[in-house]
């Protein structure tokens, strides 16, 4: 299955999750610190680093809790609240300097690009005072949060550039994945049209012609009178015709295979709309055979088309058919041990008999998958026919 959201968002989502973490881990940090090491104003800084803690949760409970969008204003108000709230923090501990860190990324991501960098310049700036009058000047104290601040705006421009990727990303997943669900509806259609033509051809090619013959001999018999042997033509014609159209029938509904695998599915053919007598049929395929949806239909179709020329064609004993695979390819075998037929003579076999439109359509199935057709027959000798498409 898909994933729910491309790879560039889950590291922008995972970059504002490890900042919350680092901002709750910082302040617990400074309070923590400030009430072990025994400064003063300890009350204070556990008071405001819990009203600091309160709106900082607050709002990550609104936007992801509740799912609510804060308006950009409002999500204004709230860090310029917070960063206010931070300044007197610090103003009572140098160890709320370090919260600093997270705020520049706040102030730039929600403030606009103008504000946003003002307010890491002023909070920046603001470290560097508090940590010089409260704890008393120093080169690192106030090198550190204009270095600070220089990397967080560096950084703050990369991480606009990729969430801006990330967007453009999650738009073009988007568009890919309606693009491929419109391909498959497509293709599903295009597949039904064909097989509705393959099946209009097949019932133009048989039946029609087959009970337009009837028509004419019928019309004979009645011309003729005493037209018994006419009769008895038309009557083996409207046979055949019937067996023709029961095969076409068979072919349009096979057994479900999402309810049977494809050698269940044979074997029920075998056991049902295959069953003749002083005929056997010998189905050599395993149930743990693992091939495509789209592969199984095509064998079975093949294999539908194979036994119906051998039920009405090959006065056989005994049929089988067997499904076999390697790493490449899978491989057909439909044999029976019947009258057989002239290889050489394959071609020639006019399209109105069952096997002239069977051989044909069998020859464009397998062409469809890419794959060969082989067929071994001699009069007398049954007929075998192989087909070989990739796996």
């Amino acid at each position: 299955m898909p994933d729910a959201h491309p790879p560039v968002n889950r590291i922008v989502v995972g970059m504002r999750v490890g900042l919350q973490f680092v901002f709750l881990a910082l302040l617990v940090f400074a309070v923590v610190m400030t009430t072990v090491s025994g400064l003063p104003h300890a009350a204070l800084v556990i008071f405001f680093g819990i009203v600091i803690a309160a709106t900082y949760l607050a709002a990550m409970f609104v936007h992801g809790f509740a799912a609510v969008r804060l308006h950009p204003s409002w999500r204004s108000v709230w860090v310029l609240a917070l960063t206010l709230e931070w300044a007197v923090l610090v103003w009572l501990t140098p160890h709320a300097a370090y919260l600093v860190f997270p705020i520049f990324f706040l102030q730039l991501e929600l403030l606009r690009p103008p504000l946003g960098a003002l307010s890491v310049w002023l909070s920046a700036g603001w470290a560097v005072a508090a940590l010089g009058v409260v704890g008393g000047w120093s080169l690192g104290g106030v090198i550190g949060p204009l270095i600070g601040a220089a990397v967080a705006v560096l950084l703050g421009k990369a991480y606009s550039a990729l969430r801006a990727e990330a967007a453009e990303h999650e738009r073009l997943y988007t568009e890919l994945s309606g693009t491929q669900q419109r391909l498959a509806a497509v293709e599903r259609d295009a597949g039904v049209a064909e097989e509705r033509a393959r099946v209009a051809r097949d019932l133009h090619d048989t039946v029609a012609q087959n009970l337009s013959s009837i028509v004419m001999l019928l019309t004979a018999a009645e011309r003729e009178g005493d037209g018994s042997g006419t009769v008895r033509l038309a009557r083996q014609t409207a046979s055949e015709t019937l067996a023709e159209t029961r095969a076409l029938i068979g072919a349009l509904t096979p057994p479900l295979l999402d309810e049977h695998t494809l050698g269940g599915a044979l074997r029920r053919l075998a056991a049902n709309a295959w069953r003749a007598p002083g005929l056997e049929v010998e189905i050599r395929v395993a149930d743990s055979l693992e091939l495509s949806m789209t592969l199984q239909t095509a064998l079975l179709r093949i294999a539908q088309g194979a036994m119906a020329n051998v039920l009405l064609h090959a006065d056989a004993s005994l049929a089988w058919i067997e499904i076999t695979r390697d790493e490449r390819t899978v491989r057909m075998v439909i044999g029976d041990d019947g009258v057989g037929m002239d290889p050489d003579a394959i071609d020639t076999i006019p399209a109105t008999r069952q096997g002239g439109f069977g051989i044909r359509a069998t020859r464009e199935r397998v062409g469809q998958l890419g794959g060969v057709l082989r067929i071994d027959s001699a009069p007398g000798a049954g007929t075998v026919l192989i087909v070989e498409v990739p796996a």
